[in-house]
């Protein structure tokens, strides 16, 4: 609990977040019965935990394996020295298609991409496409066999 009381975080502020990530629809008064809080108490929370940032948007959950996307890939990066390099690649290929995570990273790799695709010739195509930037030196691209655990949300 340290890191969360850093930024204004206490249990009841977990309990909230606990229940939208379970659904983000549940109104007010639905969640304030989960945690055990009054509506009132339940709005004014998540109010401020929108206002300061920490909630940053409602979304869905989707199985993209039902909608046809059989490839999961996490593909290394190695791109020329430079500060302003992986801002550039951050603006050319967060909007491709299938991208779902761009990282600058520590190690022998300098970026990470986190990509779904429907067939070998989407991954293919999203690779030259990858390589023909000017200064992407190399990529190693991992095809996911089976996904263990696919769920960004720590609480």
């Amino acid at each position: 609990m340290g890191r969360l009381a850093t930024i204004g975080i206490d249990q009841t502020d977990v309990k909230i977040l606990q229940a939208l990530r379970s659904n983000a629809r549940l109104s007010y008064r639905q969640v304030a019965e989960k945690c055990g809080i009054s509506a009132a108490t339940a709005m004014t929370r998540i109010k401020r935990l929108e206002e300061t940032g920490v909630i940053q948007g409602y979304t869905l959950r989707i199985d993209y394996e039902k909608l046809g996307y059989d490839l999961t890939v996490i593909t290394e990066l190695t791109i020329t020295k430079g500060e302003d390099r992986f801002v550039k690649l951050e603006k050319e290929i967060s909007n491709y298609p299938g991208v779902c995570l761009l990282y600058n990273v520590t190690g022998s790799a300098d970026g990470l991409v986190v990509a779904k695709f429907k067939n070998r010739r989407e991954l293919s195509k999203f690779t030259k496409k990858l390589l023909l930037i000017d200064y992407v030196e190399r990529t190693n691209t991992h095809i996911v066999l089976s996904t263990m655990r696919e769920d960004l949300n720590m609480l």
